[in-house]
């Protein structure tokens, strides 16, 4: 029996490479995202387009759309980032974050939750940004505090989710060059999605609620 898999925010980066790489494993792909790219049309994966994760009307489309699949990986990628300072503080785009980054996920999961079964698996795709021990640099409100918002529902879902067989991950893909920070990362979406692939693949029920970098390094909370 084939394997699925449906990746949020699909069109480019990071999340196309994990649709490419899960493809090329011979899963079925949904990639799921607001506007397809070429890149993304040609891939081969089912593309379900004009979906915004912050938007409770899109959200029940895709559940519509979904109904029936029996999914063995959900991938929460979709994000936004936003760069506030203390002199610069922008309450729109803090709000606009939370929406994406942390309330996204988690509508996305609760959603598609009657179609993960015993041995399916979900990975969260945070940042180590959202680590309150890790930040000595400060800035970046909206960014910061929405990932925090979103490690904090992983770990809720890791112990919600765990008597019902289903695995959580929460994964830091790394500084990756993707348009995100404008090209500046220190590794490829390609990198990125091998490695995430890899810490999916190590996720078991008694790792479940784990806050890892792609490298495999556990990061602090």
């Amino acid at each position: 029996m084939t394997n699925v898999a449906v990746v949020t925010g699909a069109n480019r980066g990071i999340g196309l490479e994990l649709v490419k790489y899960y493809l090329t494993r011979g899963w079925r792909v949904y990639a799921v995202c607001r506007q397809a790219s070429a890149e993304l049309n040609a891939s081969g994966a089912d593309v379900i387009q004009s979906i915004d994760v912050s938007d409770a009307k899109s959200i029940a489309s895709l559940s519509r759309i979904l109904s029936g699949v029996n999914i063995d990986l959900l991938i929460n990628n979709a994000g936004i980032l936003r760069d506030e300072t203390i002199d610069h503080m922008n309450f729109d785009t803090l709000s606009e974050q939370f929406a994406v980054n942390s309330l996204g996920p988690l509508r996305v999961t609760e959603a598609l939750l009657p179609q993960l079964n015993k041995g399916s698996k979900i990975a969260l795709i945070t940042s180590r940004m959202g680590s309150i021990a890790d930040n000595t640099s400060g800035g970046y409100y909206g960014y910061r505090m929405s990932k925090a918002a979103l490690n904090a529902a992983g770990m809720s879902l890791a112990q919600d989710l765990k008597p019902r067989g289903i695995a959580v991950a929460i994964l830091h893909p790394g500084f990756v060059a993707t348009d995100m920070v404008g090209r500046r990362g220190d590794i490829s979406p390609q990198v990125a999605a091998e490695r995430l692939a890899q810490r999916i693949e190590e996720l078991t029920l008694k790792t479940t609620g784990g806050f890892w970098h792609s490298n495999g390094e556990i990061l602090p909370w």
